[in-house]
């Protein structure tokens, strides 16, 4: 499906931010928008948005961050802040839900938020700081604190990035490579960024939660969903053996499954 172009606001300036729609036409069906990890776009989720609206009978968006996929590129000079996934959150997704008309009272009404690793922690983020503008989360792999697993796996990234092919392969869908991959890695990476904290927002979380980790992830250990348990209790936790750091991938099945019970759970019966 081809992509989109938007323009929004951020940071004194217009960008670009490109989106796909999934199934529109099911005007009536709760809608799901997926925020992608921190090397991902609208293509490196590849079938997984379409096969999991399906199954849900879901409407679906996708789109990819500033910096990523076909949006407006990072600048080469900009380096991020300890502060960028805060950012994201409050200010460049409420310029870009405006510009599509989603949200209370707005012709797409309040979503559902599924994020992956860093886009599970903008998902945290947003529907903390805007309680009354999100109709639940699902965070796969999300980061509430700095791991010494988490730099450690961002470290040998980094060393793939520079020695391996993957940078060639990350090409594929990023307009420009290295804006995407340095703008994380080196924030990640960044002393600073130690101590980025997100659990003192999480008790202001108010929608249900799905928090979903792999027993098997290379980035994060299960203390991240427990602590979203401990400080947000309506949090349904979801571990799943043999799987890592991307749950949508190693264990697609099961993660639908439950995914969309959680989703119904709490949707009435639109048709």
């Amino acid at each position: 499906m081809q992509s989109s172009l938007v323009e929004i606001p951020f940071d004194n300036r217009r960008i670009r931010i490109e989106y796909q729609w999934l199934r529109p036409e099911r005007a009536r069906r709760p809608l799901v928008v997926f925020l992608h990890e921190g090397l991902g776009s609208v293509s490196m989720w590849r079938d997984f948005p379409r096969e999991f609206c399906e199954a849900g009978d879901y409407r679906g968006l996708v789109f990819s961050r500033y910096g990523y996929g076909r949006s407006t590129p990072r600048p080469h000079e900009e380096k991020w802040r300890p502060d960028f996934m805060h950012r994201q959150a409050r200010e460049a997704m409420p310029a870009l839900f405006d510009a599509l008309d989603i949200g209370p009272g707005r012709a797409h009404g309040m979503p559902w938020l599924l994020g992956h690793s860093d886009g599970g922690s903008i998902a945290l983020i947003h529907a903390a700081s805007f309680p009354q503008a999100v109709a639940g989360i699902i965070v796969l792999a999300p980061h509430i604190v700095v791991e010494d697993l988490s730099v450690r796996s961002i470290a040998g990234t980094r060393q793939a990035y520079l020695e391996t092919d993957l940078r060639q392969r990350l090409a594929r869908h990023h307009d420009d490579v290295d804006s995407a991959f340095w703008g994380w890695n080196d924030i990640w990476l960044d002393p600073e960024f130690r101590q980025w904290d997100l659990r003192p927002l999480l008790s202001g979380l108010r929608c249900p939660v799905l928090a979903v980790q792999g027993e098997d992830d290379e980035y994060g250990t299960m203390a991240q969903i427990e602590g979203i348990h401990r400080y947000a209790p309506q949090t349904t936790l979801l571990k799943l053996a043999r799987c890592g750091h991307s749950p949508h991938r190693d264990q697609k099945d099961p993660l639908t499954l439950a995914a969309v019970r959680h989703i119904n759970a709490y949707t009435s019966n639109l048709k």
